[in-house]
């Protein structure tokens, strides 16, 4: 998700890329080449959904349909009033396409009530029986039988939420639908997307989102009718955050009773059927579209749901068409921007434009208009630190090899296991003063984070850090991270992150474009992190607390990467308790966290162990040269 700056409409624009770098495009030449109507589309319940179509004036050819279904508006509303862009990338304005943008169910224009992440039936009985799949489906129908000239071929696509509804598409197919493009998709809002991690609530990403989205709309409206931004009464959101306190204190101090999402998302603390009816994932079967599945691996919203949306298809449907890219991007980066750079860090090329040109309109165009075939590889993957696109035959790469790299008394960090014996790490964590997810002040959260600088962290006693020597080779790490802690805590519960890091060498030179006027010598750039909550380190379902003083197995996924450690820099691994405001805060007490007061929050005592016996460390894909 994103946050609110402006107003809500800004929020809107944002999302659906109205006004992104990759997409400023001539109004002109759309006003002056397409043919804008309105129609409330019916559905198999009745229930109608605002549809926008922007049909090409030129008559004497037949065009594909390009759907974009989204819950953040398809204003500008009026059949006079045109967007200042239109489809996936301007790359194919000009190429033919009759443009679809629709209200989801219970959004803005449309009839019906809204349900987040909405539950896939599987087994439909009657025509009351509607999820995102049957809109799908009823929407493309209506498409083909009244929009002419088409034909007869329907593509679909999107960015996170819109993402979501791509991947909806793909159970009970329509038949002309043949090529989907699931970008960033929510996936799955427990395990590893947007608003939790491995059980623990994405706190700033929740709050911020549903304090505007998340209010009640009575009937049909248009955005500048709707609620307006969440103004924060302190700039500083981890101030903010730390003033709230615990989580019940949020609907007294702001939101009342008013966030039905919220209100489930306080009601719903482990992975239960909740939960479970939302993930789309078991029900990626029988998929018979072309599919594409485009991410970032810079991007903090749904990084994981690319991924695993890529990897499910993968093992449930031998033989589907289904490929993957994977950029260094931020959430929408590969449409939102060049793609020459992220934060401090710069790639050396205009990944996005590459991106457009030789996979996202190929895609479309082969499976929508017959176009030559776009011969994309299974897996398309830039890998940062060497800055480089690559091809995979397959993803994970088969040409790989796991290893450890293994915590060392210390602060060593080393692919040799250590052979000393009783050795730890001890350190206390107080959840009243817990360690920020960035340096700075930010009102919103910021999407640098994901490869920002870490020296703020590396510093603080709470923060455990092991780093290799200087490397004397390149490394290259392609695929799946595991993590793997052995630890002992005073408290009944703890959170534990991870934080892998390229650490740059002293003279490593300043960036092109650098205003900030960045050090890179020393600089610690953020590869991957991600948090656990230690009481689901067995099961999402059935917490357990931990044994006081009691050495115990912490072992988790995070994202995968493919990043190149350049010869002479150095391998870094962090551990700590919090991350916040991204992450709510542990009590390091047993207890239903979103029932805790502010009384119930306490300091522990963390050991982590790095022996012969007890050996923590990273468990990491590395690509063979």
């Amino acid at each position: 998700m994103i946050y609110f700056k402006t107003t809500l409409l800004s929020f809107f624009v944002l999302f659906t890329g109205m006004t992104s770098f990759a997409q400023q495009t001539d109004s002109a030449y759309i006003k002056d080449n397409f043919l804008k109507i309105e129609r409330q589309i019916p559905m198999r319940d009745g229930v109608k959904l605002f549809t926008a179509i922007y049909i090409p004036k030129e008559k004497n050819k037949k065009y594909p349909f390009l759907l974009n279904r989204t819950p953040y508006t398809v204003s500008p509303y009026g059949e006079g009033n045109y967007k200042t862009s239109l489809g996936p990338s301007p790359l194919l304005l000009k190429e033919g396409f009759i443009y679809v943008y629709q209200d989801v169910r219970g959004k803005w224009m449309s009839e019906g009530d809204y349900v987040d992440v909405r539950p896939h039936v599987a087994n439909k009985k009657s025509k009351k029986d509607i999820d995102e799949s049957s809109d799908t489906y009823d929407t493309i129908d209506w498409l083909l039988k009244n929009v002419k000239p088409n034909n007869g071929k329907v593509g679909i696509y999107g960015i996170s939420y819109p993402g979501f509804y791509s991947t909806t598409s793909l159970p009970e197919a329509h038949p002309a639908l043949k090529a989907v493009s699931p970008q960033a998709p929510v996936t799955d809002w427990f395990i590893g997307d947007d608003f939790h991690h491995n059980g623990a609530l994405f706190l700033a990403d929740a709050f911020n989102f549903y304090s505007t989205f998340g209010v009640p709309r009575p009937k049909p409206i248009t955005p500048d009718k709707g609620p307006k931004s969440f103004k924060h009464p302190i700039k500083d959101n981890y101030r903010f955050f730390l003033d709230v306190g615990a989580l019940k204190n949020v609907n007294t101090k702001y939101f009342g009773d008013s966030i039905k999402f919220w209100n489930d998302l306080m009601a719903h603390g482990t992975y239960d059927d909740f939960w479970k009816a939302r993930n789309i994932l078991p029900h990626l079967k029988s998929v018979k579209p072309a599919v594409l599945v485009v991410g970032g691996f810079f991007d903090a919203e749904d990084a994981y749901g690319t991924l695993e949306t890529y990897k499910k298809i993968e093992k449930q449907n031998p033989g589907a068409t289904n490929n993957l890219v994977m950029g260094p991007w931020f959430h929408g980066g590969w449409v939102r921007s060049t793609g020459e750079k992220f934060g401090d860090i710069e790639f050396g090329q205009p990944t996005s434009t590459w991106y457009q040109q030789n996979v996202e309109v190929p895609f479309f165009m082969h499976y929508l208009k017959d176009a030559a075939d776009a011969q994309l590889a299974e897996a398309t993957i830039f890998l940062t630190g060497s800055n480089e696109w690559k091809k995979f035959s397959t993803w994970p790469p088969k040409d790989v090899e796991s290893k450890t790299l293994y915590f060392q008394p210390n602060g060593l960090l080393s692919f040799e296991k250590p052979n000393q014996n009783n050795s730890f790490d001890e350190y206390e964590s107080d959840p009243n003063a817990p360690v920020p997810y960035q340096d700075g002040v930010q009102v919103s959260r910021a999407r640098e984070y994901m490869i920002d600088d870490q020296r703020f962290a590396s510093r603080r006693p709470d923060v455990k850090v092991y780093q290799t020597a200087v490397l004397t080779e390149d490394v290259t790490l392609a695929g799946p991270l595991t993590a793997d802690l052995k630890v002992a805590t005073s408290g009944t519960d703890a959170d534990y992150v991870v934080k892998l890091i390229d650490v740059y060498p002293e003279d490593a030179p300043a960036p092109k474009d650098n205003p900030k006027n960045v050090s890179m010598g020393g600089y610690q750039m953020l590869v991957r992190g991600e948090i656990m909550r230690g009481k689901f380190r067995n099961s999402f379902e059935k917490p357990e607390p931990f044994v006081p003083g009691k050495v115990t197995e912490v072992k988790y996924a995070l994202p995968d990467v493919a990043h190149t450690f350049k010869k002479g820099h150095r391998i870094m691994i962090q551990v700590q308790n919090s991350w916040f405001p991204l992450a709510d805060r542990n009590p390091q007490q047993f207890m239903d966290i979103y029932k805790a007061g502010d009384q119930d929050f306490k300091k522990a005592k963390h050991r982590i162990y790095h022996d012969s016996t007890q050996a923590s460390g990273l468990t990491v894909t590395v690509l063979n040269p």
